[in-house]
């Protein structure tokens, strides 16, 4: 039985790690979200946008001032000269900042990077290990959906729509476990503050949604396996009947899910 002081401590350091928990994270999403391939190319485009309106205003000023002075004998040939050559200068760099403003436009912008998952539960929660297993298996999942989209991996590839469809139904069944897991680690909560008489029946609770949570993360599981054979196989059409009966099998777990949390809320 463990006293009132460890009671205390126990509670002081689970706030802590709260507290630092929270400020940690932002820096983590924020510096994925910069270093996200498809962030860095619309940053790549901005630049040369704003290179080529820079350089084609400038141009078009010293063009403008060496025909001015052209046709005014009064000033000196030198000058005609100086802006005639930054007039010339300028016009090529424009031409050659238009020329990769249009490659970097006429580039295909990558898929979003899928956010990083939220912080895990503390570790004596009953919800950590399922949402360990999710944060890998969304993280292999994310890579095999990307080797199955690719057209230069030697497999037949797979269809736009299926991958996305895949994609977000695995992300919608993410979001429908975790709040699973936040319900389990509310009732976590209240069962350690509840009186004794009343902590049996809150212990049943935790027991139930941590089988859902189970359910829910061996679901997902499922479509990472299904999309794991689909990379490995060779032929065209089964791999794709196969990904997305699996993806059809978890949408519908996620609804499920989604039913049970209103049901109890």
């Amino acid at each position: 039985m463990t006293s009132p002081r460890d009671e205390l401590r126990r509670h002081v350091g689970a706030l802590v790690n709260q507290q630092l928990s929270g400020p940690m994270d932002k820096v983590r999403r924020k510096v994925a979200a910069w270093q996200d391939p498809r962030a860095k190319l619309l940053r790549r485009r901005r630049r040369a946008s704003r290179s080529l309106a820079f350089r084609s205003t400038l141009a078009a000023l010293t063009g403008g001032v060496a025909f001015f002075i052209g046709g005014n004998p009064a000033v000196l040939e030198w000058s005609e000269i100086g802006f005639g050559s930054v007039a010339v200068l300028s016009a090529a760099g424009a031409v050659s900042a238009g020329v990769k403003s249009i490659r970097l436009h006429r580039t295909p912008l990558p898929a979003a990077a899928a956010p990083p998952p939220p912080p895990l539960p503390p570790s004596g929660s009953m919800a950590r290990e399922p949402m360990q297993r999710l944060a890998t298996a969304e993280s292999n999942l994310g890579e095999l959906l990307r080797q199955l989209s690719a057209p230069h991996n030697g497999l037949a590839p797979l269809s736009l729509e299926t991958v996305e469809y895949s994609r977000a139904t695995a992300a919608e069944a993410a979001s429908a476990v975790r709040a699973v897991a936040q319900q389990l680690r509310a009732v976590e909560l209240a069962r350690d503050s509840a009186p004794a008489l009343e902590r049996g029946h809150l212990a049943d609770e935790v027991r139930r949604l941590r089988n859902e949570l189970d359910e829910g993360v061996d679901g997902y599981c499922g479509l990472v396996a299904t999309a794991g054979r689909a990379v490995a196989a060779s032929s065209t059409a089964a791999p794709r009947q196969a990904l997305e009966d699996a993806t059809d099998h978890l949408a519908g777990l996620a609804a499920a899910l989604r039913e049970l949390a209103g049901g109890r809320s």
